[in-house]
Parts: C-alpha cells; sequence; structure tokens
C-alpha cells in the first residue's frame, strides 16, 4: 500500500484517496473553433509513462482536496507532492 502525503493532512494510507488520471492537461482553444479530432485527444488521449507520471490525486476520505502527485509507474516510488496550479517540480537525473 502506498503511503501518500496529503499536502493538507500529511501522510495517508492509499485507500483514503482516488487518482484523478494524468494532470496537466490542457483544454484546447478557442472553445468554438476546436477541431473533432481536437477535443476527441483532449478527452481520450493520456500518456502512458513508464518511469515518472503526473497525476491528479482527490483526499476523498479526509481534505477532499485536489493535489498533483509526480509518481514512478515502475516503483510507485512518489518524487513530489504538490498543490493544484503549482507548476511541475524539476525532476531532472529522476525520470
Amino acid at each position: 500500500m502506498l503511503l501518500i502525503p496529503c499536502p493538507w493532512c500529511g501522510p495517508r494510507d492509499e485507500i483514503e484517496f482516488r487518482c484523478g488520471g494524468q494532470s496537466h492537461i490542457q483544454r484546447p482553444e478557442p472553445f468554438d473553433a476546436v477541431s473533432d479530432e481536437a477535443w476527441a485527444d483532449y478527452l481520450f488521449t493520456r500518456i502512458n509513462p513508464k518511469g515518472v507520471s503526473y497525476e491528479r490525486w482527490l483526499h476523498v476520505f479526509g481534505c477532499r482536496q485536489w493535489f498533483n502527485v509526480a509518481r514512478d509507474t515502475r516503483t510507485h516510488e512518489i518524487h513530489a507532492v504538490y498543490r493544484m496550479g503549482e507548476p511541475k517540480p524539476d525532476l531532472r537525473g529522476v525520470e
């Protein structure tokens, strides 16, 4: 089981959280000129890296806050946890 460090509540067991998928996805704009292909790509296409993945997580059974996690998909090691709206951390050498 993962021990996930919530930015608001501190370290908690994985069962308190839900993964919301890939983070840092930008909605295509302008909304009235987006092609069907670009919209479908935004809705359905996600990366599936072997290594560091940037994910959104929700602390369902705690503070109910969303935050980002940089997690290695091979080892499940958590390299960084940061609040929504903050930029990706510099993980050069880890990825």
